[in-house]
């Protein structure tokens, strides 16, 4: 997957403002039905291309080990990219794994999540990783979400972040033979490797 801010002269081939300017009207006038990713962070446009297969097979594999059991134990609700979660500073983003605890399902609503969800996982691409390390990092910092997890399928790695006061602390840094546990999911493990155990194709 391939993520870029459209520069000035990209923006035209865009309907809609200049950088720094777009808003969540601008971005429901998009054509999400492209196979485009808009996102837009402290009014900036930023576009993903379609997301490699082992990418797809990587989220399946997190959906399977962590949302599936979180949802069938009543403890909140899963969602996966495209889907827009509307924040303050990010209206929208759109990441690959998003978790919102029972407690908080009002915030699910008017076809989107409009508000902080409780843990954010994005996995890595080569074409992505200075986007989801820095740009979405900060964003998501800023923005409150308790828990930020990294998933690298080429290095088989995740670095997981917990919020403490304004700022992102690493929480834990696993590797294939490790087991993976969120703070919002206290019950619910896995080991790292099953995420890419199995993937029929592992080019990124």
């Amino acid at each position: 997957m391939v993520t870029f801010a459209i520069m000035t002269e990209d923006a035209m081939r865009v309907k809609g403002p200049p950088q720094g300017h777009w808003t969540r009207e601008d971005w429901e006038q998009q054509d999400h039905e492209a196979g485009i990713r808009y996102e837009i962070i402290e009014g900036f446009l930023y576009m993903s291309t379609s997301p490699s297969l082992m990418h797809q097979y990587t989220l399946k594999r997190l959906y399977a080990l962590l949302g599936l059991p979180a949802e069938n134990d009543g403890l909140g609700q899963a969602w996966f990219a495209p889907i827009g979660v509307f924040m303050p500073g990010s209206q929208p983003v759109q990441p690959d794994f998003v978790f919102v605890k029972s407690n908080r399902a009002d915030i699910l609503l008017d076809k989107h999540i409009n508000g902080v969800p409780d843990l954010i996982v994005e996995i890595l691409s080569p074409g992505n990783r200075a986007y989801d390390e820095e740009t979405k990092f900060k964003a998501y910092q800023k923005a409150g979400v308790a828990e930020y997890g990294l998933i690298d399928p080429l290095g088989r790695d995740m670095t997981r972040y917990v919020l403490v006061g304004s700022a992102y602390e690493m929480a834990g840094h696993y590797y294939t033979d490790d087991i993976v546990n969120f703070s919002c999911l206290p019950t619910i493990s896995f080991r790292l490797g099953a995420l890419f155990d199995g993937a029929p194709d592992t080019t990124l």
